[in-house]
C-alpha cells in the first residue's frame, strides 16, 4: 500500500495515538483509453441500460421486473414468486457465491474491476468531474485555488450533477417495489408515500457519498471481499502483475538511448500506472488488496510501451507462475484447468441446472388444507358426519383459471356446496369447504382424505393433497 506521510501536524494533534490513523490523500486518477478501458465502459453502459431501462419494460399489462412487497409476490417476466418460493432465492445467491468464486480463482477481482456498483457508478461520476471540472491537473489546479466565484461555480455545478443522478439512481430503485409509473405520478402530484421517500433519499445518499466522496475508500477499508480474495487466489490465477525481470531497474531515458547497454529495464519510472489507479496504488510493488484489477495500469503502460518502441506487456494479465517460468498464453491457459477450477465448474454447472429445472417445473397452482379447529367434528342430518376446512387455493400463473374441487378417500365421502371456483391470474383464493361422511364410513380418530383441485382449462395443472378427517 502507498505509504501515507502521518504527523501531529496532519492530524492536528501531538499524541502518540494519532499516528494510528492514516489520513487520506484524495486521489485524482487520470483519464486513460485502451482495450481494458473500452470494455470497462462497455460493461458501465450494459448495466446501467439494464438498471435503469428493465423497470420501465411492460410485461402482460404489468411491469417486468417488479418486487411488490405488500401483496407479497415477485414478478420476473413471466414467473410470479410468492413468499413460498424463498427456496428459489437461496439457490440464486448460492449460484452467485460460487460463480464469485470461480471467476475469482480464474482472472481475480474481474467483478470488482468491471461490474461491481461501487465501480460502475464511480467511473460515471469521475465521468461528470472530467466534463465539469476538467481532466487531473485541472481538477488538481481548482482544488488548490483559493474559493472564488468560479470554484464555487464549478463545484456547485458538479455536486448537482452527483445529486441529480443519484436521486434518479434512488428513483429507479424504488420503482422496482412501486410501480415505476405510480411512482412517477406520485412524483408529478407531490405525493410521496413515506417509505418511498425515505428510500429513494436514503439510496441516492449513499449513491452520491460512495461514488462522489469515499471511492476508493469503500473498496479498502468497506468492502470485504478486499480482505479474503487472499484465500481465493493461487500461483495460476490470473491478477495484474508488473514484470520485475523485465521492467527493472527502472529510470527515465530518451527514446533513442541505448538503454540496455547502460543497464535499465524497460520501465522508463513515468508513473502513469499510478495517476490512473483509481486506488492509488503502484503495481510495481506488487500484489496489493487494495488492487481491484480494473487493468488501467495495463491501458496506460501499453501507451508508453507503443511511443518508446517497446514489446507491450510490461504490467499485463498474467500468473505467478507465468511470471516465473516465463510462460506464453498457450501454457498459462493449459494451466487454467486446474483442480480447484474443475471443482468449482462441476458444482456451479449442477446447482445452475437444478436451479433451471426448478423454475421449468413449477408448478401454476398450489393448495393448502387447513382443517377448521374451532370445531372438531359435528353430526348433521342422516346421521353423517361432518368437517370442516379452509382450502387457499393459489393460482400462480397470470390468467383467470377455473378449478374443480372433490375429495376421495373414504366410502360415500361428499363435498357440499359449490365445487368449482374461479381465480384471477397471480391471486390467492380462500374458502371453506364441507365434508361429509356417512357415520359407519370411517373408523374413530384421524382418517387421511385426500382433496384434488384441478384446472378446467389445462388438465395437467393438478393438485392432490393429504387431509386428516377426524371421525368422534
Amino acid at each position: 500500500m502507498k505509504d501515507v506521510e502521518l504527523s501531529a501536524a496532519q492530524s492536528g494533534a501531538g499524541t502518540e495515538d494519532d499516528t494510528l490513523y492514516e489520513v487520506r490523500q484524495k486521489i485524482y486518477p487520470r483519464s486513460v483509453s485502451g482495450w481494458f478501458n473500452t470494455w470497462r465502459w462497455v460493461l458501465v453502459w450494459f448495466t446501467q441500460l439494464v438498471f435503469y431501462g428493465l423497470c420501465w419494460l411492460p410485461w402482460n399489462g404489468r411491469q417486468a421486473v417488479l418486487f411488490d412487497l405488500v401483496q407479497r409476490k415477485f414478478y420476473i417476466f413471466g414467473l410470479v414468486f410468492w413468499p413460498q418460493d424463498v427456496f428459489f432465492l437461496a439457490v440464486l445467491l448460492i449460484i452467485s457465491a460460487y460463480a464469485l468464486f470461480l471467476f475469482t480463482a480464474v482472472g481475480g477481482r474481474l467483478w470488482c474491476g468491471y461490474a461491481c456498483p461501487q465501480t460502475v457508478y464511480t467511473e460515471i461520476f469521475l465521468w461528470i468531474e472530467k466534463v465539469i471540472e476538467g481532466d487531473r491537473n485541472a481538477r488538481m489546479k481548482l482544488d488548490q485555488a483559493t474559493v472564488g466565484g468560479r470554484k464555487i461555480a464549478i463545484k456547485v455545478a458538479k455536486h448537482s450533477a452527483w445529486i441529480l443522478v443519484a436521486l434518479w439512481t434512488g428513483f429507479t430503485f424504488v420503482g422496482y417495489f412501486t410501480p415505476i409509473k405510480t411512482l412517477m405520478d406520485e412524483v408529478a402530484s407531490l405525493q410521496f408515500g413515506p417509505w418511498e421517500t425515505f428510500w429513494i433519499l436514503f439510496y441516492g445518499l449513499a449513491t452520491y457519498g460512495n461514488a462522489g466522496w469515499l471511492r476508493e475508500q469503500v473498496c479498502k477499508y468497506m468492502c470485504p471481499y478486499a480482505r479474503f480474495q487472499g484465500v481465493m487466489f493461487d500461483p495460476d490465477t490470473l491478477v495484474i502483475t508488473y514484470d520485475l525481470e523485465r521492467g527493472e531497474p527502472r529510470g527515465p531515458r530518451s527514446k533513442k538511448e541505448d538503454y540496455k547497454a547502460s543497464g535499465k529495464g524497460d520501465c522508463v519510472d513515468c508513473g502513469l500506472c499510478v495517476v490512473v489507479c483509481p486506488t492509488g496504488i503502484d503495481i510495481r510493488q506488487g500484489m496489493q488488496y487494495e488492487c481491484i484489477g480494473c487493468a488501467a495500469c495495463i491501458d496506460a503502460c501499453n501507451q508508453v510501451m507503443d511511443k518508446m518502441n517497446y514489446p507491450r506487456g510490461l504490467i499485463r494479465y498474467s500468473t505467478e507462475h507465468a511470471v516465473e517460468e516465463h510462460w506464453g498464453w498457450n501454457d498459462i491457459l493449459a494451466h487454467i484447468v486446474r483442480p480447484r477450477v474443475l471443482v468449482y465448474s462441476s458444482i456451479l454447472l449442477s446447482i445452475i441446472a437444478a436451479f433451471v429445472w426448478g423454475l421449468a417445473t413449477k408448478p401454476a397452482l398450489r393448495v393448502d388444507v387447513i382443517r377448521d379447529r374451532t370445531v372438531m367434528a359435528r353430526e348433521v342430518e342422516d346421521g353423517a358426519i361432518e368437517n370442516l376446512y379452509r382450502l387457499q387455493v393459489m393460482n400462480v400463473s397470470e390468467m383467470e383459471e377455473r378449478y374443480v374441487l372433490s375429495v376421495t378417500g373414504l366410502p360415500g365421502i361428499q363435498l357440499v356446496g359449490d365445487a368449482q371456483i374461479s381465480v384471477p391470474p397471480a391471486t390467492t383464493h380462500t374458502l371453506t369447504v364441507h365434508i361429509r361422511v356417512p357415520a359407519d364410513s370411517a373408523r374413530r380418530g384421524a382418517n387421511p382424505i385426500y382433496f384434488d383441485v384441478k384446472s378446467l382449462n389445462n388438465l395437467k395443472t393438478a393438485v392432490h393433497e393429504k387431509a386428516s378427517f377426524i371421525q368422534p
